[in-house]
Parts: C-alpha cells; structure tokens; sequence
C-alpha cells in the first residue's frame, strides 16, 4: 500500500517532530517515521532526563544546607533515587504525550517503525520513497513524499574495544535506566555530557572519577570556564587531564572495574563499581537507504548546503546527522528553516556562532559567540570585561555566589564578540546575550540597559560596563 505526503519526515525527535508541526502549519500533508518513541533522544535519553535528575541532586543539596538559610529540618536528608526516577519519567510522559497532541491538532501522521529510503522506483522516478517495516509486524507501507526530511538523530559513541554493555560500562543511555546509585564512577569523558553527569551524581553522594583527554575539562569553551568548574570540583570530584584511556586494560571485577590510562606518560589505574563513557555521539546514518540515493556523506555526517539540501535537492537533513552542532535548539531552528525552504521561502543561512552554548552542571555554564582564545585567532584585538556573583546580591540571596560572568569585545569596532558564564541560573540569563549579538549590540550598550534590582542578570551589565572599566560595583 502506497501513500503520498507533502512531506515525510525520517525520525521523530526534537528536529523531526519541530520540522512535522512547522510544515503541518503550513499546510502541508505530513507523515513522521519513528522507529522508538517520538521526542527521540532530547526527550527520552538526554536534556529532558537528565536534566530531572540534575534538579533532583540540587534540591538534594539545598535541602542538606536548610540550616544556613533558618530553616530546620528533622532528620537527616536521604535520596530516594527510585522515586527520583519516577519524577523523570513522569516528565517525560507529560512532555510526549504533548508531542501526540500537537501532531492530532496538526493532522500529522505518525507511522510507529523502521523506515528506509528507496531509490526510484515504481512509487516514484526519483529516490525518496521511505519503506516502513512496523513495529507490530503489519505488512509494509510506503511512504511517497514530495519533499523529504532526515532527522535520525545520534547515539552514545563507544571506546573502540570498549563497547557499552549497560550494566558496568554504560552509554548516557545507560546511565539513565539506572535503579540504583553506584558507590563509586568513573566517568571517561570531561566535555557537556560527562561533566553533568559528574555534577549530579557526587551530588548525590556518589565517589566520582573523571578522565579527561584534553588538558582541561570543558575544553570547548573558555579557559577561566574551565579552570573556575576545576577549582570549584575540587573536592568533590577527581579530576584527571591529559587522560589517555587504554580501552583493552578494562577489567570487570566482582565488585566493579578497573581501567588503566596514561596520565602525562605515566600509566595509572582507576578502579570503581561502574563506568561511564562520554566522549562524543556518532550520526544515525546507517541502513537507512542512503546508498539508494546520490546523497552524500563525509566523517560519518550526511552532507548538506547552506538550506539542509542533499545531493538529492528535494531531499534535506537536519540535526545530529548533518556536521554542524549537536543541540536540540540547533535541530528545531534546522527543521524551521528547512520547512520554509520547502515552502518557497528564502532563507538566511544560519549563523552557528549565535547559537547559545548551555551546561547543566552546578553551577551551570552558559556561552555563545567566540571564546577569547578564539577572538585572538581571528585577529581581534580583544576586550574584556569581567564581574563575579559575590557582588550581586541576588546570588548571596540565593545562597550561590560562585562564579562570573565574562564578555569579550573587540577593542577597535566595540562589538560584542562573545559572552561566557558560570554561576546560578546561567542558562537562563544567557539568551539576552545572544540576542545581543543577533542585534550587533555592544556592551556598552548592554550595560546601559536598566536591569531590575535585585536579579542575576546585574552580573551581565556589570560585566559589560567592565569592559571600558565603568562597572558599578567593582
């Protein structure tokens, strides 16, 4: 049985389903293939959850703290980890079952399998008919679109030899099925995903081991990030850099593991009950018919023009399986932008240097634009400007006066060239400074907007006044 659509979309996670409902709106017929559960990785096995799990280690904390803010609680604090994991999923029904709804309102049909992408054939003279094999069985469907949409998303990327088996060694994937805390990690991997990771289970009380290849930890954003993360872990996680795992030293114990690494040319050996290995995601590129189509692919990433089209023009690809950055945020302004040039639209193309950067660790980490270092190497002259939460009264409220925030400008044109911080609620305050840059502001421009007394956001105009020197209270 045949059907025709519009558009198809392959893979209904964050980019998919966005890219279904912006195309629904535009009225157009619309079908979605999802071989799992619709929300995809975002929703199921990564920001939603894990971040339920990071809120659930912070009240943890806030409450083993009470006493310094009056408040007296009987009897000692405890985690609850099962029912802390029925809190996440709990979130994480409410969220999909919205996802269902909104695809109802917009006629969006939902086919529950495997699909796979057919060069020309009977249904049609060019590639892009998408076979569903059901989930239940049911004899195969085809799908015949006038335009096509992969977003199939990524997965946990291994240690080579080292393959997840979910119990010892887990995926991100793994580690969120957990039913109980270990007593001890290792987490090999000190970017986004193992340095939140690292955060909310030494928060739980879990002993934590990081290993890290580069020198530093969070070595994608600014050094004082870095360093100021390193200095506030300190003594509540080990963590080791320039961290060369041996994958083929993995050992499974009858009490946990134990991996060897090359710290700065010595060999050194880490033991816990478990491990977590976070060193990248790998693009979902494989058997889904690509090899019936001209599409081409490169460093294991299917390649796309500046308006997400293939090689095959009426076929597009957004999100983690195209090389640009791996954020659900990035994914759904793709499928936005994707849709419109299905429509006819003109767009511009997008400018990933905008697109905010967030960190859920505690404290949180949020940057967007160019770090220092790399406004150097551009050739700017830099500026800078730098204010720490200890002066604002909001975060001594709070209770979280760690951190700063800083921004870099270029000190002949005044323009802002990047914005990083470090401290409470970061990833909230961070979009003002995107937009920031959107709008070509300057921070003194954004000094001199009037923030309201007292918020956290003081700590961006303060940093932005400090830039030419003119901050308030430093």
């Amino acid at each position: 049985m045949a059907q025709e659509y519009d558009v198809v979309v392959l893979g209904g996670g964050t980019g998919g389903y966005v890219a279904a409902i912006q195309a629904a709106k535009k009225g157009k017929t619309v079908a979605v293939v999802e071989k799992s559960k619709i929300g995809g990785t975002c929703l199921h096995r990564g920001c939603i959850p894990s971040k339920a799990l990071l809120r659930s280690a912070e009240v943890y904390q806030t409450v083993k703290k009470a006493a310094e803010f009056g408040v007296e609680v009987e009897g000692k604090a405890g985690i609850n980890f099962l029912k802390a994991q029925e809190r996440k999923q709990e979130i994480i029904n409410q969220l999909e079952t919205g996802i269902h709804q909104l695809f109802k309102k917009g006629k969006i049909d939902l086919y529950e399998g495997t699909g796979t992408i057919l060069g020309p054939s009977i249904f049609s003279p060019t590639a892009g008919t998408v076979s569903v094999t059901f989930n239940d069985g049911s004899e195969n469907e085809m799908l015949i679109p006038k335009s096509l949409i992969i977003s199939t998303g990524s997965r946990p990327r291994p240690l080579p030899n080292l393959p997840f088996d979910e119990e010892t060694v887990y995926s991100s994937d793994g580690a969120l099925a957990m039913e109980k805390l270990p007593k001890s990690i290792v987490i090999v991997g000190g970017g986004v995903i193992g340095m939140e990771w690292a955060s909310l289970l030494s928060d739980f009380g879990v002993e934590v081991t990081v290993l890290e290849f580069a020198d530093r930890i969070i070595a994608m954003e600014d050094k004082e990030i870095s360093k100021e993360l390193t200095r506030l872990y300190k003594n509540k996680v080990n963590i080791v850099t320039s961290a060369e795992v041996l994958p083929d030293s993995y050992k499974k114990e009858k009490q946990g593991m134990t991996i060897e690494a090359m710290v700065k040319g010595e060999k050194q050996s880490f033991a816990a009950e478990k491990m977590l290995v976070s060193v990248g995601r790998q693009a979902n590129i494989e058997n889904i018919g690509l090899e019936n189509t001209d599409i081409k692919t490169e460093k294991g990433f299917i390649k796309v023009n500046d308006n997400f089209q293939t090689k095959e023009s009426h076929i597009f690809a957004i999100g983690d399986c195209i090389p640009t950055l791996q954020l659900a945020h990035v994914a759904m302004h793709e499928a936005t932008l994707a849709v419109n040039v299905i429509a006819g639209e003109t767009i511009e193309p997008l400018n990933y240097t905008l697109v905010p950067r967030c960190i859920y660790t505690a404290p949180e980490i949020a940057c967007v634009g160019m770090t220092e270092d790399q406004a150097k190497e551009a050739g700017h002259k830099v500026k800078k400007g730098k204010f720490v939460f200890k002066g604002i009264g909001k975060a001594l409220v709070f209770g979280e006066s760690e951190g700063f925030v800083k921004v870099i400008a270029d000190k002949e044109t005044d323009d802002l060239l990047g914005v990083a911080m470090i401290g409470p609620h970061v990833t909230d305050m961070i979009s003002e400074a995107a937009l920031a840059q959107v709008l070509d502001a300057t921070p003194w421009e954004i000094g001199e907007t009037i923030h309201p007394h007292p918020t956290l956001s003081e700590a961006l105009a303060e940093a932005s006044l400090a830039v030419d020197n003119n901050q308030i209270h430093g």
